[in-house]
């Protein structure tokens, strides 16, 4: 069976419903759908919209209202939802949720930006820390694990449009590309890299200032990590750059479960 997972951190789901979200849903009808930085309530969500689509609906709010959170849209009938990964800080901003099916598992995660100042960085990066390792002990029980979402992180030059007048931006930094790599050799493979290893000016987000995105100054910050073990079964990896709903863009996979 091939399955097309999608991962879109919307900047707004409310908002991002007023710009044709549904049409875009429609047209590349993914079996999963994992949406990060939902920025409503469950209830200021309208469900019905999605279910016409097909889709169940599981979302995992932020506590302040207007911020973060997570969602995971299903045509597949999920066996149960993980909400959060047992950290009362990441918890209370709604930042990861968990589909588990009968042979793999996917993760919604919208990881912490540290762009605003050095406080949210020292957030960022001991979400790191601790992401990294809820990952390896899930991977005890979980093998077959996709984890889709923002990352907030351009792993290596080729996925920034300025890396060197980018190397000591948050979401760039040595230290976060670091964690990048050795997330990948714990056992996951960047699945646009995968097969796409020498694609350039492939980006998920652009800045609102100086026309970043018409000028396709971005960053490729969205992913869909797989395990290794899985890893040969990805038959297909797009960005989509023409969807205008976010500041970001959808990314897929197709994938044979």
């Amino acid at each position: 069976m091939t399955l097309k997972i999608l991962t879109y951190n919307v900047n707004g789901i409310r908002a991002a419903l007023t710009k044709n979200l549904l049409g875009m849903l429609e047209k590349q009808n993914p079996d999963i759908v994992c949406f990060q930085e939902i920025k409503a309530l469950p209830e200021q969500i309208d469900d019905s919209v999605f279910e016409h689509l097909g889709y169940k609906c599981f979302w995992y709010s932020a506590q302040k209202k207007g911020y973060s959170g997570t969602g995971i849209l299903t045509k597949i009938n999920a066996n149960d939802i993980t909400y959060g990964c047992n950290h009362v800080l990441y918890d209370g901003e709604g930042r990861v949720i968990r589909a588990n099916f009968d042979d793999f598992s996917v993760i919604s995660v919208y990881f912490p930006s540290g762009s605003s100042g050095d406080e949210r960085q020292i957030i960022k990066m001991n979400f790191l820390d601790y992401f990294y390792h809820y990952i390896l002990e899930l991977r005890k029980e979980v093998r077959n694990l996709i984890i889709c979402g923002d990352y907030n992180i351009c792993h290596k030059p080729i996925d920034i449009h300025d890396p060197i007048g980018n190397n000591n931006s948050s979401g760039f930094l040595p230290e976060e590309r670091e964690w990048m790599s050795a997330f990948f050799k714990s056992g996951f493979t960047d699945t646009f890299r995968y097969l796409h290893p020498t694609a350039t000016k492939k980006y998920t987000w652009w800045s609102f200032r100086a026309n970043a995105r018409n000028n396709n100054k971005g960053w490729r910050i969205d992913y869909i990590s797989a395990s290794n073990e899985i890893a040969n079964f990805i038959k297909k990896a797009e960005i989509l750059p023409f969807e205008f709903q976010s500041d970001h863009c959808p990314y897929f996979i197709e994938i044979e479960i």
